[in-house]
């Protein structure tokens, strides 16, 4: 449902995730079906949905919140297959929306985050505590979505202060 009121869309970033941490022969397909469902198949049916209100006006920015674990040649951890998967997949549909919508005002990039210290990340490797505070990595979304649409459309940009 979209309000009739809403005329424009300037900045959509899309941040929520799904991690179900449990290794590939014990993934059932409901867990790979529910992290792909919100990891990348409702980012995919918003960003088309809102199209025509991003490029509307000034042109819109779409901001993915993908992974370290979905950018090619970063460390992988076990259990970790359909978030990963997941990630690069949204990562790829970065390049490729970019690409179509290339002239439409439109920007697309993909803010892959290392570990940031969430909830999620706490549940999924107990005692670990992650060097990035989840209020700096959204200072940094936040600071990115309004300004990184000058210099970039179709980047995936990693975001770590390491590699994982």
């Amino acid at each position: 449902y979209f309000n009739s009121e809403l005329s424009s869309v300037e900045i959509l970033i899309h941040n929520a995730a799904v991690l179900i941490k449990k290794p590939a022969a014990n993934m059932s397909w409901l867990d790979l079906e529910n992290t792909f469902q919100v990891n990348f198949h409702a980012p995919y049916q918003i960003s088309r949905g809102l199209f025509p209100l991003l490029k509307k006006g000034k042109g819109g920015h779409l901001v993915h919140i993908g992974s370290m674990g979905g950018v090619q040649g970063s460390q992988k951890f076990a259990g970790m297959s359909a978030y990963s998967a997941s990630k690069g997949a949204l990562a790829i549909l970065t390049e490729v929306l970019a690409t179509e919508w290339k002239g439409s005002g439109v920007s697309v990039n993909c803010v892959c985050l290392g570990s940031v210290n969430t909830k999620m990340v706490r549940k999924a490797f107990p005692g670990y505590k992650a060097a990035l505070a989840p209020r700096s990595a959204a200072e940094y979304i936040r600071e990115f979505s309004l300004h990184g649409s000058r210099v970039f459309n179709g980047a995936i940009l990693p975001v770590s202060l390491g590699n994982t």
